[in-house]
């Protein structure tokens, strides 16, 4: 049967470290204090005047020249961000013509926020079971940078700038992405959400004098929400494919915060060193944190491991999903 596996993986991350030292003059707060709550030491942000599409060309072009894959033979681009450069055109069109693609290549965006990596994973490899296309390419690309607050020492911490990239293409030998498991539950808006810009609350000069143009997050609702659904989606899909913790090689959970990371794991009765964590030095790169988290550990991988992606974003969307590697 047909299957669609990763046959490479690429990221790109800023020069630009900004260090929780660096914070401390910005905003009250503390190496201590950062550390202790979300476990980030410092994170990548991209200083210049572009875009997210700038990180995702980045990614891409390592991706294409590591696989020996021609722009030409692309067939679909699909470009998972919260941090578009317009609110259009879309930010994979921009990335698909910085790389070269316009001969055959469709691409498109999706707002899946943190989840983005699995959801457009997912989609990448329904595409390619049903026949449709043969070289996919997901970017997820995040400067988080430019919606967050530095004036907020609740949220600054948290977030960095990366990107990261992987091909997709067909398989038979029962190996890549194997399940997935979805959810979204959209009463969890007020809890975390950019308040103003969209339709619903077009940009005024009120909506940027209430500072209503940055991430807005209720930490501890979003905590909560965040260790249960992860944690049950990532055992639901396990159960559905008759694997638990001990049969897997790795676990990797979206880079949010430390304690979220080790709270799901723990639940879940995991050993803590089969699960990947790059938050200490990446922060949170949303969409871009597990393919990131992916490419910064690949020479730990090795094909035909087990392993389970999960993820939590605003919407609340939330899922996990099963692959087998395939590099």
């Amino acid at each position: 049967m047909r299957n669609a596996k990763i046959t490479g993986i690429a990221s790109y991350i800023p020069d630009y470290v900004l260090t929780n030292e660096e914070l401390s003059h910005m905003v009250e707060t503390n190496d201590e204090w950062i550390t202790t709550r979300v476990g980030i030491k410092e994170r990548r942000i991209l200083k210049k005047d572009v875009g997210s599409s700038y990180m995702g060309i980045q990614a891409v072009n390592k991706l294409l020249a590591s696989t020996g894959t021609s722009p030409d033979e692309v067939d679909l681009l699909i470009c998972a961000t919260s941090n578009p450069d317009y609110r259009f055109p879309s930010t994979a069109s921009v990335i698909a013509h910085g790389c070269g693609m316009e001969s055959k290549c469709y691409g498109y965006d999706i707002q899946a926020a943190c989840a983005g990596f699995i959801v457009a994973s997912y989609d990448a490899s329904a595409y390619i079971k049903a026949g449709l296309y043969k070289k996919v390419v997901v970017v997820c690309t995040e400067k988080m940078s430019s919606m967050t607050n530095y004036e907020d020492r609740q949220t600054c911490p948290l977030f960095g700038d990366a990107a990261a990239a992987v091909l997709m293409e067909p398989t038979d030998e029962g190996d890549g992405i194997i399940d997935g498991i979805f959810h979204v539950d959209g009463s969890g808006l007020e809890h975390l959400v950019y308040k103003a810009g969209g339709s619903a609350k077009p940009a005024s000069h009120e909506s940027i004098d209430a500072r209503e143009h940055f991430v807005y997050q209720e930490g501890r609702a979003v905590y909560k929400h965040a260790v249960m659904d992860m944690l049950t989606s990532s055992q639901d899909v396990m159960d559905r494919n008759g694997i638990t913790v001990d049969d897997i090689q790795w676990f990797v959970p979206h880079q949010a915060n430390l304690r979220i990371i080790e709270a799901v794991g723990s639940r879940l009765g995991i050993d803590p060193e089969k699960v990947l964590v790059n938050i200490e030095y990446r922060g949170n790169t949303s969409a871009a944190s597990i393919p990131l988290c992916l490419d910064e550990n690949k020479h730990r991988l090795h094909k035909g491991d087990k392993i389970v992606l999960t993820a939590f974003g605003a919407g609340f969307t939330w899922g996990a999903e099963y692959l087998i590697w395939s590099i």
